[in-house]
């Protein structure tokens, strides 16, 4: 009996301890990642539901426990655990299953009928965010039949909804079920890095983001006769409001992982970028290089301030009626440990127009208090870089990011879980559209796909791995 026993461990220990076949591997991520990338998850309608009863069925296949919560029985959430010894609190990998709409006339291929092309997949979907859902379900399958014995819990959440922070994906899964998704650290997307000439030289990890404020400008007139000028025309007004909003800088704000980036993307750019970021910190060039941005480097611009964008005008209703209100719809994103009703109090010094009214509207509105930056000193942060020496080289340099959109890494900052965006790295002549990403002809490099999932692997095993 003793000798079965002795046998029986050595058995499962040489089985848990074989060589993963990453050619099979990379075969079979592909069949999936074709299957899901044909159900059209356009929000709106969404439809998730496809895609999360597709992942059900193949982790209960491996035994792997899974189970579909949905505020809308059409686009459900799938939730799956591996279970570990407890020993720490669980790792959350996430990715959402919806996608944004299309114009069909304005692709190339079919947007839900992925192809193969110049060593890209191209869908809808294929970079945002399905790369994400299919990464996380091969982890959970090689957890399984690696028998890797885990310090904690792994929980693979494919998300409902997120494009449009419907209040059924992740934040039905904070405020009803949140027992079934607590955690310590979250994988998720928004992060990437950068290809130059196929040599891998950063990797970006999203550790904050920007929250959306929506805000309304009201400006206030005379109504009367268009064929009678007024010099309170409220159309007037909202114009010159709007001009003043667009032409002000608002202040520099950087946080600890913004100083961090600025201080490390440096050594992976062009010497006069490398210059210009260097001179963030020179109280002396700092005017020039912020006027610089703003006019030339937009992405650079928005990581530093709070930023505003009109993106609506509402106004009259007859061509010779001169309106009494005239109304614009301003997207605010706002950096991390901004005093929002601060900003809006300098809004309305740059307005100076009494008649103008800053009115906070709830569309895009952040609930409750934005979160900090996730900590770049914990396990997690540490087993990113480790990871990503491991998958794509000693020189690649990491850099943690803000993302200038908004992910629903926010309400699990919220909750206290530290949530770090990672993803595939872009090649540098596609970082202008980031691949398509909310726009036509999306893609992935093939290639790409399938180092990010051993790069994932990597942190996830360091990370969740018993010690």
């Amino acid at each position: 009996m003793r000798f079965l026993l002795c046998f029986s461990v050595a058995a499962v220990l040489t089985w848990a301890q074989k060589p993963i076949d990453w050619k099979a591997i990379e075969a079979e991520t592909a069949e999936h990642f074709f299957a899901i990338l044909k159900m059209d998850t356009t929000n709106l309608p969404g439809n998730e539901t496809q895609v999360a009863e597709y992942l059900k069925k193949v982790l209960e296949k491996e035994g792997i426990e899974a189970k579909l919560l949905a505020k809308d029985p059409a686009r459900a959430n799938l939730v799956a655990r591996i279970k570990g010894s407890g020993a720490k609190k669980p790792i959350l990998i996430a990715g959402h299953t919806d996608v944004v709409g299309v114009q069909r006339e304005k692709w190339k291929t079919d947007p839900f009928n992925p192809v193969r092309q110049d060593g890209y997949i191209l869908a809808r979907g294929a970079s945002d965010d399905k790369h994400h859902v299919v990464a996380g379900l091969m982890i959970m399958l090689l957890l399984k039949r690696q028998n890797v014995a885990l310090d904690r819990d792994v929980i693979f959440v494919a998300e409902a909804g997120e494009e449009s922070f419907w209040e059924g994906g992740m934040r039905y899964l904070i405020a009803e079920h949140w027992p079934e998704i607590e955690a310590e650290y979250c994988l998720a997307e928004g992060g990437g890095g950068m290809l130059r000439n196929g040599e891998a030289i950063a990797l970006t990890v999203a550790a904050t983001e920007k929250t959306g404020r929506g805000v309304r400008l009201i400006a206030r007139g005379t109504a009367g006769h268009g064929s009678v000028p007024r010099p309170d025309n409220a159309i007037g007004r909202l114009s010159k409001a709007v001009t003043r909003l667009v032409e002000w800088l608002p202040p520099m704000k950087m946080n600890d992982v913004t100083r961090e980036y600025f201080e490390k993307i440096g050594k992976v750019s062009k010497p006069e970028d490398l210059e210009r970021f260097n001179g963030l910190f020179d109280p002396a060039k700092r005017a020039e290089i912020e006027e610089y941005m703003r006019n030339k480097d937009l992405k650079h611009n928005s990581m530093l301030r709070t930023g505003i964008s009109p993106t609506m005008l509402k106004a009259g209703f007859r061509q010779n009626v001169i309106p009494s209100e005239a109304e614009a719809y301003l997207d605010i994103r706002a950096v991390p440990g901004e005093n929002i009703e601060e900003f809006y109090a300098m809004m309305r010094k740059v307005i100076n127009d009494p008649n103008v009214e800053i009115v906070p509207a709830s569309i895009g509105a952040v609930r409750g208090t934005p979160p900090p930056p996730s900590r770049l000193d914990t396990e997690m942060y540490q087993a990113i870089e480790r990871g990503a020496k491991k998958a794509y080289g000693e020189k690649i340099v990491t850099v943690p990011t803000m993302l200038t959109g908004g992910t629903d890494m926010t309400p699990l900052r919220q909750k206290g879980v530290q949530s770090y965006g990672i993803g595939p790295l872009v090649a540098e002549k596609d970082m202008e559209d980031l691949n398509g990403i909310h726009g036509d002809n999306e893609r992935i490099l093939e290639a790409e796909l399938y180092r990010f999932l051993r790069f994932q692997w990597e942190v996830v095993k360091d990370v969740a791995g018993k010690r």
